[in-house]
């Protein structure tokens, strides 16, 4: 019996329609636009197509959306200086840089000049460190987007074994507190875990965030099981072109999982749309509101 699908298009379409409609209601009682700005240094073609569809998508959403470039030589100093007038600036509310950057820019030392109030992707420390004991924090795109389709689709996560493949600052880690703070019994797992198929069988709850291309294949995944997918892997094909997978086997694991992310489909689509209600959550808080119910 095949599992159950869950699609990233039906769920990020109902955050992001939140997100408008949280934004309208700022506008009319508030006279309140929340403002994104996104700064990509250099021509990556992934990046270029994400900061696009950022700004493509905050605008759908009535929300104000500066992008700003810099070319692949620009220097950290450039990159910082660009950090601090977006700080300083009332009218943005959240400030992404899109990640990698070139060499010579030190990625830890822009990612902690931005102001912690206005880091929608949640990564400078400060968010990191409130989220992991507990406090209001701003909370990385993809683990939010992860867990708002895992208790769309399970409820109440409470005593559920979860294991987590992965063990990065943007999505191993964080992943891994949000689903203590559901009271999940948690594990994070990574490449010296010692026969990781085993520790992957007793997960109630899977997310596969290593970035290897189909590494976990069907036999490693407990019958019913939630499988989340956040890999994001271009492989070629037999006629020289690529395609995308996920750090799961789909086709193996789609015959035992209960239900599954794909790849693509799945929870990259969420995270575009957390970044909107990310930016909701910085401009409420930065003005001393609540955040709309709608």
């Amino acid at each position: 019996m095949s599992a159950t699908i869950i699609d990233g298009k039906i769920f990020s379409a109902r955050v992001r329609e939140n997100a408008g409609r949280q934004v309208a209601a700022l506008k009319a009682r508030h006279g309140l636009t929340p403002g994104l700005a996104v700064v990509l240094v250099g021509e990556d073609p992934a990046s270029q197509v994400y900061v696009r569809n950022k700004g493509k998508a905050t605008t759908e959403a009535g929300m104000k959306s500066e992008e700003i470039r810099l070319s692949a030589e620009a220097s950290e100093e450039e990159v910082l200086a660009v950090v601090r007038r977006l700080n300083a600036d009332p009218s943005i509310h959240g400030i992404l840089v899109q990640l990698p950057l070139p060499p010579q820019v030190n990625e830890m030392a822009v990612l902690d000049a931005i102001d912690p109030a206005k880091d929608v992707d949640g990564f400078h420390v400060i968010n990191t460190g409130r989220q992991a004991v507990g406090l209001p924090a701003m909370v990385p795109c993809t683990p939010l987007g992860c867990i708002i389709m895992l208790k769309e689709v399970l409820g109440d996560l409470s005593g559920l074994n979860a294991v987590v493949v992965g063990r990065s600052n943007i999505v191993g880690k964080p992943m891994a507190s949000l689903l203590l703070s559901e009271n999940c019994t948690v594990t994070i797992a990574h490449s010296r875990t010692r026969d990781l198929p085993a520790v992957c069988r007793g997960a109630d709850i899977l997310v596969a965030a290593v970035g290897r291309p189909e590494m976990i294949r069907g036999d490693w995944i407990k019958p019913g099981a939630t499988v989340i997918d956040v890999g994001i892997n271009r492989i070629p094909k037999e006629d020289g072109k690529t395609r995308l997978v996920g750090d799961v086997c789909f086709a193996e694991a789609v015959e035992v999982a209960g239900a599954i992310t794909p790849v693509p489909g799945g929870v990259g689509l969420m995270t575009v749309a957390c970044l909107l209600a990310n930016t909701v959550t910085a401009a409420c808080r930065q003005m001393g509101i609540e955040v709309p119910e709608v």
